[in-house]
């Protein structure tokens, strides 16, 4: 960003910020101000990038999800139709798929797309030079894992193969149930080897990238904005928005401003702050959905005094979970289970229950009495207000019920998921949404072999329960090994302590049509579209 713009965004936002001090208690209602044919939305910060099977956050997913489309498709019921692949066969038991690849789709650049773009990709996310966390999505096809931890060197071997132009194979070496969402996913969408090659790391760089879905990446000015525009190419059809404009404003009370003043179209949590979640609750333009979104406080089993399954227990014992919604205010659920309701293997009784006598016995016998001698600890946060909120009175909690000093620190978005993923501190506050609608994408998050795991906690029962949970063909069998994971991860061992449920908090102007909400908290534009 050049200086100039530096100066008018900062300037922008201090106007704003001023603005909504001063804005009025009732939350007002736009009657004019659309931009016709474009949507403006606020992502609240930078995506650390587009490369759809390395990057893992929301941030970027948002982006990508209406950049590309995969071999499915999600349903606003979030069924998987057809997407890339017109129809898709289940063979040998449901060890064995066959997609049959639409021949009317073309890449941005005119380039037809084929079954190999899909071989390419599910490879290259499984290479283990390409350090993908998401890789462990392929882990149940023929020696996917074996490639991926380098135990075989040859990609040929892996059970992945384009049998023609229009033909896509997969065998699995079990059947899994869950396996079509994946299909459907960011990191299993296609892409093209000629095109990453030549540009290397530069490759989604607007000029260089090329992709399938709805939309194009037309500009990408950093820490700013992001531009999409329409697909003209697009094979279900033009989408109805000529332009997609993606600003990154982190400070919620700026963002809000900037929707109250009809800048922006459509804002959600990133850009709703409680007081304003307060306001705005009865309007008509308000939207509060339920999310298969857990939030917890995560520790790094490595690191002291955290390698001691008491004091990680002694701290889930003190949180009282009902106080959540309670300062937040926008309807979330308490939890003390990983995996929620209503999902196969969710079970109330799951998790450290609040009992602050039985936390401080806790601590007490791994030698904290009343916490003395608890060692000086930072609780690590993502930068937003509503995360502040939530860690403030997690470090109140800690001080009042096992009477231990947390410090905290915060940081911006990108730098945040660095730090997770390089060294995870003793103790950070986190947040997992549902990749797909099933156990396994919250269950497979702690396995020893998830790239996304960042307790650093490895148990070779907790890998067997999530493995054999995850081919079980038997619905009741499914549900009791899902259930006893999860009691094994936040009761013995209390890898975690869960806290909250989120919801989605939206404000949608009157113009905008054709935008539905979903528990996966993934937003499509492709069908939207804004009153003239």
């Amino acid at each position: 960003m050049n200086s100039k713009r530096k100066y008018f965004h900062r300037s922008l936002i201090a106007v704003l910020a001023l603005f909504a001090a001063f804005s009025l208690t009732s939350c007002n209602v736009a009657k004019h101000g659309a931009l016709p044919g474009t949507l403006r939305i606020n992502i609240g910060t930078e995506p650390p990038g587009l490369d759809w099977e390395i990057e893992t956050d929301s941030t970027s997913f948002d982006v990508v999800s209406n950049l590309m489309t995969g071999l499915t498709q999600y349903t606003p019921e979030l069924t998987c139709a057809p997407g890339c692949a017109k129809s898709w066969d289940v063979l040998d038991g449901g060890r064995r798929y066959v997609f049959h690849i639409r021949d009317d789709i073309y890449w941005t650049d005119g380039k037809k797309l084929t079954a190999k773009d899909f071989e390419y990709a599910w490879k290259r996310l499984l290479n283990p030079a390409s350090g993908a966390q998401y890789a462990y999505f392929l882990y149940p096809i023929v020696n996917a894992f074996e490639y991926n931890s380098k135990k075989i060197t040859d990609p040929n071997l892996v059970g992945i193969k384009a049998l023609d132009d229009y033909t896509f194979e997969v065998k699995l070496t079990k059947p899994a149930a869950y396996f079509i969402y994946l299909t459907a996913f960011c990191p299993c969408c296609p892409s093209r080897q000629d095109v990453i090659e030549k540009w290397g790391k530069r490759w989604t760089d607007p000029e260089h990238i090329v992709t399938n879905g709805p939309f194009m990446l037309k500009h990408w000015q950093h820490e700013y904005k992001i531009e999409l525009e329409a697909n003209p190419k697009y094979f279900e059809g033009r989408p109805k928005l000529d332009k997609i404009s993606m600003f990154m404003v982190p400070e919620q009370a700026t963002a809000f401003a900037l929707y109250e003043n009809d800048e922006l179209d459509f804002v959600d949590n990133r850009s709703f702050s409680t007081p304003d979640v307060e306001r705005c609750k009865d309007s008509p333009e308000f939207h509060n959905v339920p999310l298969l979104r857990n939030n917890y406080i995560g520790f790094n089993v490595t690191k002291p005094p955290f390698t001691d399954a008491r004091v990680r227990r002694a701290v889930s014992k003190a949180i009282d979970r009902n106080v959540f919604p309670l300062i937040l205010r926008r309807k979330e659920r308490p939890t003390s289970s990983w995996i929620p309701k209503p999902l196969v293997g969710y079970s109330p009784t799951t998790g450290e229950q609040f009992d602050p006598e039985g936390a401080r016995k806790l601590l007490a016998e791994a030698g904290f009495p009343d916490g003395k001698g608890f060692p000086p600890i930072t609780m690590l946060y993502p930068n937003r207000d509503d995360v502040k909120t939530v860690v403030e009175e997690l470090q109140d909690q800690m001080q009042k019920n096992l009477g231990i000093s947390i410090g905290l620190q915060n940081q911006e978005w990108k730098v945040y998921l660095q730090t997770l993923h390089r060294d995870p501190p003793p103790m950070f506050r986190a947040n997992w949404g549902a990749d797909y609608p099933d156990p396994e994408t919250f269950a497979n998050l702690f396995t020893s072999f998830n790239g996304n795991n960042t307790t650093e906690w490895k148990d070779k029962k907790y890998d067997a329960l999530v493995e054999q949970a995850g081919t079980e063909q038997n619905p009741e069998k499914r549900r009791k090994l899902y259930e006893e994971a999860d009691h094994y991860l936040c009761n013995d061992q209390c890898v975690i302590a869960p806290t909250y449920l989120a919801t989605q908090n939206a404000m949608v102007k009157p113009w905008v049509h054709g935008l539905k909400f979903n528990a996966l908290d993934i937003q499509f534009y492709k069908e939207v579209s804004i009153d003239p």
